[in-house]
């Protein structure tokens, strides 16, 4: 606070005139503008010293998570944090705007936040990571591989254990599984029952993530805490073709 009064007093605002801008019903007007794309409007609000971090009284949103849900979020998010919404900001429920951008599979509001400096390694209240919840939510891949060109930081685990590699072979998202392999995942990493995403892959009948899987060189004989190799975990699962593919996988196939 001691610092608003300091750009306060720069914009040469008195307490009375900031209360007058803080009023419920202009705030709303606020979310209202963002919510019609009316960029002008908000920089004109911003510039008379309205504050826009703050939470909608009804949704737990703030500006800039509201903003991301739009249609053309990129000129909204650059007048908003030009006129000094934080990039880290977050909602009642702890997402920030990056977070909320990836929930809605917005490459447009992902992208303008990382050039706008957001990190892409902000935790949400369960601790996970923007590109966590892109392979989680099936995003497009772009919206991954932006981040993880950003230097996203990979092996988070959620409350099982289970890392991005885990949750994209979980889903059979190849092109995510690809592209977290090429930044440094672990692809033989294991989450709390022991599993490797090849397990996964097994259970879930994922082929086409088992495939890149191995083409990579993943430890076919990995044992889980149950004792069970991935090709074991896919007979069990009623996936034989998967079984047989994994067992016959030839490793001189293997980098090629």
């Amino acid at each position: 606070l001691k610092y608003k009064r300091r750009v306060y007093k720069m914009l040469n605002l008195d307490e009375r005139q900031l209360k007058a801008l803080h009023t419920r019903a202009n705030l709303r007007r606020f979310i209202e503008c963002i919510n019609s794309g009316q960029v002008e409007k908000i920089a004109k609000m911003c510039a008379k010293g309205l504050d826009p971090n703050f939470h909608c009284q009804e949704t737990g949103e703030t500006p800039l998570t509201i903003a991301t849900g739009t249609k053309k979020p990129n000129k909204l998010l650059i007048a908003l944090v030009n006129g000094g919404a934080l990039l880290d900001y977050r909602t009642r429920d702890g997402a920030t705007a990056l977070h909320r951008a990836v929930e809605r599979d917005s490459l447009e509001a992902v992208s303008t936040l990382l050039e706008l400096g957001a990190s892409p390694n902000y935790r949400d209240a369960k601790g996970l990571t923007p590109v966590y919840l892109s392979v989680t939510r099936k995003t497009d891949p772009k919206v991954s591989e932006v981040l993880l060109h950003d230097h996203a930081t990979l092996g988070i685990q959620d409350s099982q254990g289970w890392q991005e590699v885990h949750q994209a072979c979980r889903n059979g998202l190849v092109h995510h599984l690809e592209h977290l392999l090429f930044y440094g995942a672990d692809m033989d990493g294991q989450n709390a029952s022991g599993n490797t995403p090849l397990h996964v892959c097994a259970v879930n009948n994922q082929e086409a993530c088992a495939r890149m899987l191995l083409f990579r060189g993943a430890n076919r004989g990995a044992l889980n805490y149950a004792n069970q190799t991935p090709y074991q975990v896919a007979v069990i699962a009623g996936n034989l073709e998967l079984a047989e593919m994994i067992q016959n996988y030839k490793s001189e196939d293997i980098g090629k």
